[in-house]
Formats: structure tokens, sequence, C-alpha cells
């Protein structure tokens, strides 16, 4: 189906990446430019989820072909990755991203991870992909998502960011927020603990100053 071959991975950005930054762009940098990874409950259950899934294979199923763990890639964001599931109907993909939860109101952060697998795909392939869906594996539901400008031009952008950001060498300070609570990189990151140093750096300076 894909005639090119895969891109080297060291010129490009995982897809992967977009959701992390979105979400939280020092996340992103502990994983893609630390390689840091820590297991918690959460991320076991996406890693079991995404085993199943990540079978490569296909079938066709009532006139649908489903591609699994499909490698896919953008020359022009320099975006490489794999897409959990493809559907096609024709000739006409369908990316699917499968999340390990009950279903829920997708935020934007998937959003832009999904859309993103729709421009590597529509560069693949030279077709159009209008929406495509997240996949609740608990539940069994999905969400439909179209691709709006808007959302293209957000992946475009957080792309650029990522990029730079890994160039740079660059480590984002912490949110220290309600994100941090079941974060596993909690423990690597120490949000509190580095804010807390921050606080206790801009008091000196101030009583600094006022001497």
């Amino acid at each position: 189906m894909v005639e090119k071959p895969l891109p080297s991975e060291d010129k490009y950005i995982m897809v992967s990446a977009i959701e992390h930054y979105s979400y939280c762009p020092r996340q992103c940098a502990l994983i893609h430019l630390e390689q840091t990874f820590d297991e918690n409950l959460y991320t076991l259950r996406g890693n079991a989820v995404h085993e199943v899934v990540h079978e490569e294979s296909s079938r066709l199923n009532e006139g649908i072909r489903f591609e699994r763990s499909l490698p896919i890639w953008s020359e022009r964001l320099g975006l490489v990755g794999k897409a959990d599931m493809v559907e096609f109907e024709g000739n006409v993909p369908y990316p699917v991203e499968y999340k390990s939860g009950r279903h829920k109101a997708a935020g934007i952060h998937e959003h832009l991870q999904l859309c993103a697998q729709a421009i590597c795909l529509e560069e693949m392939l030279g077709l159009s992909v209008e929406k495509g869906a997240v996949f609740w594996h608990s539940s069994r539901k999905r969400q439909e998502v179209v691709f709006t400008e808007v959302m293209r031009n957000a992946v475009k952008e957080v792309s650029g960011k990522i990029r730079r950001m890994i160039e740079e060498r660059h480590m984002p300070e912490p949110p220290n927020d309600s994100r941090c609570r079941h974060c596993s990189l909690k423990e690597s990151c120490m949000p509190s603990v580095i804010v807390e140093k921050q606080k206790l750096k801009a008091a000196v300076k101030k009583l600094l100053r006022a001497e």
C-alpha cells in the first residue's frame, strides 16, 4: 500500500510527542529529550491495550480494511510513528487512536495526535483525511473527531515547538498543577521540589535587592 520506505527516525520527531507536548511540554522533554519513562497504573493499562493493537496485521470486514500498527510519516512536518489502527473504506483512510480508559470527552491533546496521524496519511497516500476517531478500550466506545484547519495549524505549531526544544536541548519548567497528580514521570520530574527552589531563589533575590 505504501511505496516509499519509512524515513530514518533520527531526523524526525515521534507523532506521540504531539500529545505529550500538548499535555505538558516538560513531560514531552523528559520522554523525547532525556529518554525518561516510568510506569504507573495508567501507563501499564495503556501499554497492555497498545500491545494488542500493535500486532502488525490487516484484515477485511464488511468491505472495510483494517490496518493495525501502520507506519506513518510526514516529510513536511518531520513526523514519524505508527497509527494504532487505520480503517480503509475503499481508499479513504480513517485513523483510530486507542485509549485504555472508559469513554469521556477526548481533549485537544488526543485530537492533535490523531490529526497528526491524518496529516501523515494525507501526505503518504495523496488523499484527503477529513476525520478519525478516539476509541476507549474499557467501554468499547469511540468519539469521532473532525480535523479542522485550526487543528491542523496547531499540529504544525506544536511540531515546530518540539523540534526547537529538542535542538536546543531545552527543559521546560514543571507546571506543578493537577496534570502532575497521575503523571508517571512525577518522581523523575519532581515538580513541587523544583518550584519550591525557584520560589526560594526569587525570595533571596528580592531580599538582596531590598538591601
